[in-house]
């Protein structure tokens, strides 16, 4: 059982990093506006993205069952949403490709996840910003224009992540 498990999580990371070096299924890049769409917050309750126009919105693309998404999110609690989840200016969300509430809500009670994961059963949202391959990470900036993305989880690339939210969002402070 060990070798197993140890076979499927060599082969996610191997997928992980040859996704960030080979990609030809992302259909965004930096400096496009957003792609418009609309996305359940709460059961029932529906918003558009556009409605977050005036602040930093970071998009996290994610599946329960991924290796590299469940190393990431736990960083993204601590590193991210801890520092800036009471800032007026700055949004987070989570989308479960392919994932419904029925999955998603035990999913973050399991994890104490304190950040919105969001069903995105039918790749609605993910398919506006790629083909293929998560964790993706998309940091939309006040005018609405992608300033980063990212395919798949590294160390060094999620810290770059980091201090660009933290820098944006020090200087909207300062404003």
């Amino acid at each position: 059982m060990k070798k197993i498990f140890l076979f499927l999580f060599i082969l996610f990371t191997a997928i992980s990093v040859s996704a960030q070096s080979e990609d030809n299924g992302t259909y965004t890049k930096i400096g496009d506006e957003s792609p418009k769409f609309s996305f359940e917050v709460e059961k029932g309750k529906t918003v558009n993205i556009t409605d977050y126009k005036g602040k930093l919105i970071l998009i996290n693309l994610f599946a329960t069952w991924c290796p590299p998404c469940n190393t990431e999110l736990p960083l993204a609690q601590k590193e991210i949403w801890d520092k800036h989840k009471d800032n007026k200016n700055f949004a987070f969300f989570v989308f479960g490709r392919e994932e419904g509430w029925d999955k998603l809500i035990p999913y973050k009670a399991k994890t104490g996840f304190t950040f919105p994961i969001l069903p995105d059963l039918k790749r609605d949202i993910f398919s506006k910003f790629a083909k293929q391959s998560i964790p993706r990470n998309i940091l939309i900036d006040e005018n609405g224009k992608i300033i980063y993305q990212s395919i798949g989880y590294e160390e060094k690339e999620f810290q770059a992540l980091v201090k660009l939210i933290d820098g944006k969002l020090k200087d909207k402070a300062t404003k």
